[in-house]
């Protein structure tokens, strides 16, 4: 084998509601180690109030029921309990610690013109008459009364007529400042049309066009100016009971390189798919570039940059900014805010990673979300090609962040499979850098972070004939080396955007007359070879993080683990039915991925609660059902997944 690198929330403005999907809760429920989980609705009346708020009322009276009750799942609610374990804002957010007493709550709305220009509450011309003049918008809207699917409709007629992919993300990030829950609905309805919209390939391009289309800022930019008073910048953010934070210094944005504070476009871009297939608020994500500066001239002298027009600063300097970075947010959100690290360069991304994992809730997608996603398709792909992960071996061109990831919880997986040790599963994988095969010839000169890679061998120079002696980057005649060993070779080419692809899906089969196993990073057109169609698989982080993510955040998890990766690597390849096998694919369809996210999360939920890695835990016996009722009210709390209805 080879590898290249909701709660469901309407907001009606007049009358709020509130469910809970029943998706996750029952797969959670599936698996012992995990606490139960309760099922409720709330509703509440709205009325405006002097007259240019609404105000949305309730109080623990009316969220609860007579105390002591027990919900459907044998869990016990105490009469201090609200329905989450506390005081619930409109999107299910608990403002409440376990242990305090609840209170009346109170949520102000603007209304009438200022409404209009509010993304979170704004419908649009999907307000209602009754809603037109409770909030003082009739006139401000043209009369006629349309719902969300027809809005839906007109939006992807519009979004068909661009030819070009960037006008379409353009058009996507405006809708997004617009109307809200109109942008995660058209996203989460047309999922396998606009991922690539929103994310790779067409926000590589936006990335690097981002100075010149810049608009208005989506997140928030934390450069050497601010040092000494990060926290500050942090406040400045208007909401403050955040979850997500995706966070870049934009030195290797996908496989375009340093693009600086231009970098931005990937937060943005990750942390939609956070709550369109994960179900995060959007509230409770936060973007966040780092800028140190660039060392790509052509940024630098570009007058449309946005970015400091320095180099990037290096060592002590950089160590200190981060630092203070990570310690702000920890005292400013808590120590369970997940921060993801993304498209950080090499040097900076596995140091980051080793000197946070231990302190802070920290995961680099590049890493470990590649890596999990990868191992997923491989372990489907054993249906195909038969045998275990020990009886086969694994070559990868590149030994970067994707790479060493990969490969790492490749042989984890294998030492879990087999009780073999972590060392001798390490053998059974092989790295090749810019510089040829990883041998122990070369382990003075090697990055720490390649050296567990260097066994013994002689020193190979290229890729074909890594191949050969292990049984454009891809040419011909290594597709077709493989395809002389393997019946069907796997091929993987994962690099973002499309453009910078190892090979695409069309020599992937042509060279090796249709027996590949291939999948890539950014999506592929069908192909037609010898007189088949050919559906290649997308190997798209998008599979792993959301759910990931949701996983952690529901489980109140305070640390990452191997394990919990590796279980959402198992919960993804399970998802791959006999049918999508028997048309070649390794990862399900993308239009199932909420319900896919939902599965990831429920086993990561499930592993961070057998580990302990999380704050509540049971204990004895005696006090299993009070905490194991607190745990519930957490997962309920955090909820479980977001849709926006009109």
């Amino acid at each position: 084998m080879l590898v290249i690198r909701r709660v469901e929330v309407q907001l009606a403005l007049e009358q709020s509601s509130l469910w809970v999907s029943k998706s996750l809760t029952q797969s959670v429920q599936k698996h012992k180690s995990a606490p139960p989980l309760g099922v409720a609705a709330v509703s509440s009346n709205a009325r405006p109030r002097d007259g240019n708020v609404l105000a949305v009322e309730n109080t623990s009276k009316e969220m609860t029921a007579n105390a002591p009750s027990t919900s459907s799942s044998g869990i016990e609610i105490d009469s201090n309990s609200s329905v989450a374990g506390g005081v619930e804002d409109v999107y299910g957010e608990d403002t409440a610690t376990e242990d305090q007493f609840i209170t009346p709550w109170t949520v102000s709305v603007a209304s009438g013109y200022p409404l209009l220009r509010d993304p979170r509450y704004n419908k649009g011309l999907a307000f209602s008459d009754k809603e037109r003049d409770a909030h003082f918008v009739r006139g401000l809207l043209p009369p006629v009364v349309i719902g969300q699917d027809l809005q839906v409709k007109k939006m992807m007629h519009n979004m068909r007529q661009y030819q070009v992919p960037l006008q379409r993300y353009m058009a996507m990030m405006d809708l997004q400042e617009r109307n809200e829950r109109l942008f995660y609905k058209l996203l989460i309805d047309n999922v396998e049309e606009l991922l690539p919209v929103v994310y790779t390939p067409t926000v590589g391009e936006a990335c690097q066009k981002y100075g010149s289309i810049f608009r208005q800022p989506q997140g928030l930019f934390i450069s050497l100016k601010e040092k000494g008073k990060i926290l500050e910048v942090l406040k400045n953010w208007p909401e403050k009971k955040i979850q997500v934070i995706v966070v870049t210094d934009g030195e290797r944005i996908l496989g375009l390189g340093d693009l600086g504070c231009q970098g931005m476009g990937i937060p943005v871009g990750k942390l939609s798919l956070y709550t369109a297939l994960g179900g995060i608020r959007p509230s409770a994500c936060l973007p966040v570039t780092i800028d140190v500066g660039t060392n790509n001239e052509q940024l630098l002298h570009d007058e449309f940059y946005i970015g400091l027009r320095r180099k990037r600063a290096t060592g002590q300097e950089y160590a200190e900014l981060m630092d203070e970075f990570m310690s702000a947010v920890k005292q400013n959100y808590g120590e369970k805010v997940l921060i993801q690290f993304e498209d950080f360069a090499n040097h900076n991304a596995f140091d980051l990673l080793e000197k946070y994992g231990s302190t802070h809730l920290v995961f680099n997608d590049d890493i470990q979300g590649t890596a999990s996603v990868v191992l997923a398709g491989l372990m489907a792909a054993l249906n195909l090609v038969g045998g275990t992960l020990a009886e086969h071996r694994f070559l990868f061109l590149g030994a970067g962040e994707a790479g060493t990831g990969i490969a790492e919880l490749i042989a984890l997986e294998m030492s879990k499979q087999t009780g073999a040790p972590l060392e001798e599963t390490r053998k059974k994988i092989w790295l090749v850098d810019s510089k040829g095969l990883i041998v122990r010839s070369r382990m003075d000169s090697l990055q720490h972070f390649k050296r567990p890679w260097a066994h013994e061998h002689e020193p190979v120079k290229n890729l074909l004939d890594a191949v050969k002696e292990q049984a454009e980057l891809l040419q011909k005649e290594v597709v077709e080396a493989m395809a002389s060993y393997n019946e069907k070779p796997v091929i993987l080419a994962l690099s973002n955007p499309t453009s910078q692809s190892e090979c695409t899906a069309e020599e992937a089969y042509k060279w090796s007359q249709g027996r590949a196993i291939f999948a890539s990073g950014s999506p592929f057109a069908p192909v037609e070879y010898n007189g088949k169609l050919y559906a290649s698989g997308q190997a798209n982080n998008a599979y792993i993080f959301p759910g990931f993510g949701l996983g952690l955040i529901i489980s109140g998890a305070i640390r990452v683990h191997d394990d919990m990766l590796l279980a959402a690597s198992e919960a993804l390849a399970t998802q791959v039915s006999q049918e999508n096998l028997d048309n070649g694919l390794i990862y399900p369809p993308f239009a199932n991925i909420r319900k896919i996210s939902a599965h990831i999360a429920a086993r990561v939920a499930a592993k961070a609660y057998e580990l302990g890695t999380i704050v509540l835990r049971p204990g004895d016996p005696s006090t299993a059902t009070k905490k194991s009722s607190r745990i519930c009210r957490k997962l309920f709390k955090n909820h479980l997944q977001t849709l926006f209805g009109g």
